[in-house]
């Protein structure tokens, strides 16, 4: 199914209203397992009074600009998206709260020429819609100071997109592949200049659970009909107690697979 006109409801949604966006911003950070992973990698990266250049390369909605420019508040945060539309919504919140060490720019990652500006780069489900990946993980490469780090999030090739077996389709039309094995990335990485320090395989048996429950079924009433948003409150209300279950369970496993990959990289 396309995502991406389900997220653009709900972007559509709170595009305009403080309140309303701070708010998909925490449902976003409580129920989304991948967030968890994300925010803990940083974590255990940087010191939270770090004084960092950061660059969060797909910022869509900007919830992981909005926890970077909260938690490294000595820091500047530059946020780019190919999307126009989400920049510009970006833009009027953070002017709004008056965070002025961020800025959102409209980019489109395979033309990006940045040289030896940022102390981490953050990449969170983007790189599963590129094609041309090499050329971006390149350009990341350049971007990067000596010392710095990549941080990527994206499918993983045990069942990343909901692709279990030969001649599964992707839950997600919009992938240009359904998921990376570690050994690709590691390739493609140090082509790049890019050394693997860190990875962590997500959503795991707990996850898929977490995966089916809490975002699988829900999303696929919503493609079927945008009535079913209505009910989904009511269905959450239902079902939060095992969702949350489910991510926790996962997040605090050693999973030795999953559907996800969390993945640290250095250049040296």
């Amino acid at each position: 199914m396309q995502y991406d006109p389900i997220k653009d409801i709900f972007g559509r949604i709170v595009s305009k209203n403080i309140f309303l966006r701070k708010i998909f911003y925490f449902l976003l950070d409580l129920l989304f397992l991948r967030t968890w992973y994300v925010k803990r990698e940083i974590k255990n990266l940087f010191k939270k009074s770090s004084s960092l250049k950061i660059l969060d390369a797909g910022t869509g909605f900007g919830q992981y600009t909005y926890f970077l420019a909260k938690y490294f508040k000595d820091s500047t945060i530059k946020a780019v998206d190919i999307k126009e539309e989400q920049i510009k919504d970006c833009k009027y919140f953070f002017k709004k709260l008056g965070m002025d060490n961020v800025s959102f720019e409209y980019a489109d990652l395979r033309k990006i020429n940045s040289q030896n500006e940022f102390d981490l780069i953050i990449s969170v489900d983007v790189m599963e819609h590129i094609v041309e990946d090499q050329l971006v993980f390149n350009n990341f490469s350049k971007a990067l100071k000596i010392g710095g780090y990549l941080l990527i999030n994206t499918p993983s090739d045990k069942g990343g997109s909901d692709v279990h077996t030969e001649g599964d389709r992707s839950f997600i039309e919009e992938h240009a592949r359904d998921g990376y094995s570690i050994e690709d990335l590691k390739s493609k990485l140090k082509n790049s200049g890019l050394n693997i320090v860190n990875y962590k395989y997500s959503y795991g048996k707990f996850g898929r659970l977490y995966w089916l429950l809490g975002m699988k079924y829900p999303i696929s009433l919503v493609g079927i009909s945008k009535l079913f948003m209505i009910f989904l409150p009511f269905y959450y209300l239902i079902t939060f107690i095992p969702i949350i279950l489910f991510m926790v369970l996962d997040f605090y496993s050693q999973n030795n697979s999953g559907s996800g990959l969390v993945v640290i990289a250095k250049k040296l």
